[in-house]
């Protein structure tokens, strides 16, 4: 943790300990109605859980009310009430905290330990963007918001595959989906020389077509593992191409060779690289099957192949009242003309061919696809509805009006830049002159409490794979910054519509407006590191 930033989870950790020995109890409240009179609840069945039906211990409530460590926010008050004990943080106190170093908020949590080294592969970029299934566009999303956050969290990430698809980096660019290039083939001749020998007896293997080595029993790998691993139990038999070959050296090269790496040592021992990093496949549900198929092989034909090898699966993607055959061309094509067509409602215009709104419109579009793809936990199934209704500003649940309320965030930042520059307004003082007690609105507290305060822990959410557990699947919380931002965004709104923040030029309204701009100057901040995560560029104007 940054030093001097106040967290949540450090607050809960204390508030639990404070309660003695015994399962976490305290739970930071989020809905606008509880926060009007309590910031953090210990509900009062968990309390009667563990303290019996008697009043929870004098000592133990005055050790709540009196807490204090690094990172702990400044508690005002304790108090039993019919829901449980309730507490309120002295609130001038934490705008003062938050809002005088935004800076740390918008960084994640420092993990406790350096992480592995994490090989990201999504195999769906092998093929041409014709080609690309929506299943596959949601796994290649999820790919490149894992890698975002994974770095920005500190973590060393790597991308395969290099993308060779003379189309496809046109096709990324176009989404903003950061993935690297063609690079050299690497050398399969020691796996090839591998395979030959594990190949089926050549009885077996018939005529063969070209490009075609034969087949590699996979079964006793999959016992060898066991059932609970998760692999499919109809895995059997691998057909064995020389594209699947391709396929292994890359991923090999990959996890063996980090930039920046000595070359490793002709001495070292067979496994000594195989555990230096963790391979992460995200894939598509229809892909699942082939890449267990790879996964064995290359344990099967490689013995410094990383011991550790996860399968991020992301479930299918539906489209309501449109062909299954959509691809992910057609899908940006149809989200970018609804963009231009709402646009032209909205102003009056057609700006699609205007060169200043081309951008506006790439990035609107990208964004309504990445939040619609995102949104929902990799995991489960996807519906889309392809109506010119999910694009509009108003909806609130979609990427377009987050990138709507980022612009009307600059758009509040540019007029008072003019006021400013007109001699309407002074300069913005130092943070540290601000009287942030005057920031008693509802939706102040909500904005900083919900929004600024959470944010360095959700960062660090966002970048936790499940990996240690056993088997071969593992999860990601890639929905949560989408939900995040679109929260954010709701309560931001509500708030920018209920108070004028630029008020008359009055000297005495001055420290009020500048204590709501450092407000929302944070705000800003934390969308524009919320949506770099998503490779989405703040908007100006819309």
């Amino acid at each position: 943790m940054a030093t001097g930033r106040l967290g949540v989870g450090e607050t809960l950790g204390a508030l639990n300990t404070a309660l003695g020995p015994g399962d976490p109890v305290w739970f930071k409240e989020t809905r606008a109605r509880h926060l009007r009179a309590r910031d953090f609840l210990a509900p009062r069945p968990a309390l009667q859980a563990r303290f019996g039906d008697e009043q929870v211990p004098e000592r133990v409530v005055r050790a709540v009310a009196g807490l204090q460590g690094p990172g702990v926010a400044p508690v005002l008050r304790c108090t039993s009430t019919p829901a449980g004990l309730a507490l309120q943080l002295q609130r001038p106190a934490v705008f003062e905290s938050v809002l005088g170093a935004v800076a740390a908020y918008v960084a994640p949590a420092a993990p406790a330990a350096p992480g592995p080294r994490i090989l990201l592969h999504c195999p769906a970029l092998r093929s041409a963007p014709g080609a690309l299934r929506l299943s596959q566009l949601r796994a290649v999303l999820v790919a490149d918001h894992l890698a975002r956050t994974l770095r920005a969290h500190g973590e060393s990430v790597r991308l395969v595959p290099a993308v060779r698809d003379p189309h496809m980096p046109t096709f990324l660019q176009q989404l903003r989906v950061d993935w690297p290039a063609a690079s050299e083939r690497a050398a399969t001749e020691a796996l090839r020389n591998r395979a030959l020998a594990e190949l089926s007896p050549a009885q077996e293997r018939g005529a063969l077509p070209r490009g075609v080595l034969g087949t590699v029993c996979l079964k006793e790998l999959v016992q060898e593992r066991g059932r609970a691993a998760g692999y499919d139990p109809n895995l059997d038999k691998c057909l064995v191409t020389e594209d699947l070959l391709s396929v292994l050296a890359e991923l090999q090269e990959a996890a063996r060779c980090w930039p920046g790496d000595s070359p490793p040592s002709l001495a070292a021992a067979p496994d000594a690289n195989a555990d230096r990093c963790m391979v992460v496949h995200v894939v598509s549900c229809e892909e699942e099957f082939q890449q267990q198929k790879v996964d064995l092989l290359w344990r099967k034909l490689d013995d410094q192949a990383p011991l550790t090898q996860k399968h991020l699966v992301c479930g299918p993607v539906k489209v309501a009242g449109a062909p299954s055959t959509l691809t992910a061309p057609e899908y940006y094509e149809l989200r970018h003309a609804q963009v231009c067509k709402a646009s032209a409602v909205k102003h009056g215009r057609d700006l699609a061919r205007d060169p200043a709104w081309t951008e506006v419109f790439s990035v609107l579009s990208v964004a309504t696809i990445k939040f619609e793809m995102l949104s929902t936990a990799p995991h489960g199934q996807l519906l889309l509805a392809l109506a010119d209704s999910s694009i509009s500003t108003k909806g609130t649940k979609s990427g377009t009006f987050v990138m709507y309320n980022c612009a009307r965030l600059a758009t509040l930042f540019e007029g008072y830049r003019h006021s400013m520059e007109q001699g309407l307004y002074p300069t913005f003082p130092p943070v540290s002159s601000l009287d942030f007690s005057v920031l008693q609105d509802e939706g102040e507290w909500l904005l900083l409490f919900n929004g600024i305060l959470p944010f360095p822990d959700l960062l660090s959410q966002t970048a936790a794979l499940a990996c240690t557990a056993p088997g071969l699947h593992t999860t990601a919380r890639t929905e949560t910054m989408c939900k995040f931002l679109v929260q954010l965004s709701m309560d931001f709104s509500s708030y920018y519509n209920r108070i004028h923040i630029l008020g008359a030029p009055r000297p005495h309204l001055f420290g009020q407006m500048f204590a709501r701009l450092q407000l929302l100057r944070a705000v800003r901040e934390v969308l524009h590191t919320g949506l770099a995560t998503l490779g989405l560029p703040p908007l100006n104007h819309i």
